[in-house]
């Protein structure tokens, strides 16, 4: 049995200061104290529904000298997520049942998060012809993506889109950029180009893409998530969209919310993702558009890297950064709303994900799959429980930490320690 007191616990009646009671995997109890319990102490902390990211890459099967499904899922607790949506961009591919079983086995035998892979949208994410949808479908998969590159071909797409939308809960998340027109760039096509003399990526790329996706939802009627947006022209699109009752969401990364092209300056490949971060107007939209409802979710795309590869120079480096210890934080300076702080960050991504036993508020005889968050303790982002450390937030001052972490009723992260 688990007990924690003493908190602000997200109710179905709202917010209410009482212990959470937990036993057998379930809450059992919401205000009072258990005997013979292990306690953890909330005072001053919010007792909310565990964390679900829709865009963590484990790196396993394939590249597992910068992650696996082992070390990610640790950094997933010790960020307070309970639930992670693993990319398929691995190697080979999560393109077909026998792969993502693999993935979901080795979640489950690690034990500390729920592991879910997303399915591949084409076989072997080579755009050419479509993955094993309705096997995938079958599993119990409902996010398909070909992450780290867009469907670029108009009819294979809208095919994809005619099956998804026959299976019940699927949703298309697209990966947004057009290759023709990012070649060569490696940060934004504006100040952080012209300053740097490095080739740039326009936010037209991610634009044009997301217009085709929409034309072709709305004709198929097909659900679609428009992962990382990073461009205000972008959410314009997604606010249309919504208007006109397609079925449409959107994320953004903790990244984006924090940082705009002028931290790229410096050219530290710690600050190099794709999408660039882009200007400061563009940030301070993403952030608007996330406390009006334009954006549903905040996803880490957590992408971890070598040192070595990282340290090759701006150019050479990968993109991609980690983010699943440092989303909480992130989100929480961005907004500094408990609400919306769970809303993006849990309830509306496990919504999207179709994990119902996922972002439910706290009530006896709901799953016990609960973060205590402290949005006043302030921590130094200096150590990792991922293999990598390619973090934008290394060497920063953050407010807000995850205290505790309760997957499936079992305590798997407290005060900095990862319980296996």
């Amino acid at each position: 049995m688990i007990v924690l007191a003493g908190g602000q616990v997200l109710t179905a009646e709202g917010w209410v200061e009482a212990d959470v009671t937990i036993d057998s995997g379930r809450v059992i109890e919401v205000g009072g104290a258990g005997a013979s319990a292990t306690i953890v102490d909330a005072t001053g902390c919010l007792v909310g529904p565990g964390l679900v990211d829709l865009h963590t890459h484990l790196r396993e099967p394939g590249q597992m000298w910068k992650e696996d499904i082992a070390t990610g899922s640790a950094a997933a607790a010790a960020g307070g997520f309970t639930a992670v949506i693993a990319m398929p961009n691995t190697d080979p591919p999560i393109d077909s049942v026998e792969m993502a079983l693999t993935v979901i086995e080795r979640g489950r035998e690690v034990g500390l998060v729920e592991v879910v892979p997303a399915g591949s949208l084409t076989a072997g994410r080579r755009g050419k012809s479509p993955a094993e949808l309705e096997s995938l479908h079958g599993l119990g998969i409902r996010l398909f993506t070909d992450d780290g590159d867009s469907v670029g071909d108009d009819a294979l797409l809208r095919r994809i889109m005619g099956t998804l939308s026959d299976l019940p809960g699927s949703v298309l998340a697209q990966h947004a950029e057009a290759a023709d027109l990012t070649s060569g760039g490696h940060l934004n096509e504006g100040e952080a180009s012209r300053s740097t003399g490095i080739g740039g990526m326009p936010a037209e790329a991610e634009v044009e893409v997301v217009r085709r996706d929409l034309r072709l939802a709305e004709e198929t009627g097909a659900g679609y998530h428009v992962q990382h947006v990073s461009a205000g022209m972008t959410l314009e699109l997604i606010r249309e969209a919504k208007q006109a009752g397609l079925a449409v969401t959107a994320e953004v990364t903790p990244h984006h919310l924090s940082f705009d092209e002028s931290s790229v300056l410096g050219l530290d490949p710690n600050f190099k993702m794709y999408p660039p971060l882009r200007s400061e107007i563009d940030r301070k939209l993403l952030v608007e558009a996330l406390r009006d409802g334009t954006i549903d979710a905040v996803a880490t795309d957590h992408a971890p890297h070598a040192a070595a590869e990282k340290e090759a120079g701006f150019v050479a480096a990968p993109r991609g950064v980690i983010g699943l210890e440092t989303a909480a934080s992130a989100v929480w300076e961005a907004i500094g709303d408990r609400d919306l702080f769970f809303r993006c960050l849990s309830i509306a991504p496990a919504l999207i994900a179709g994990l119902g036993h996922q972002g439910r508020v706290v009530a006896p005889g709901e799953p016990a799959n609960l973060v205590v968050f402290d949005p006043a303790a302030t921590w130094t982002c200096d150590k990792f429980q991922s293999k990598s450390a390619n973090s934008p937030y290394l060497g920063r001052v953050m407010t807000g930490r995850v205290r505790a972490t309760v997957c499936q009723g079992r305590l798997v992260y407290h005060d900095g320690r990862v319980i296996g």
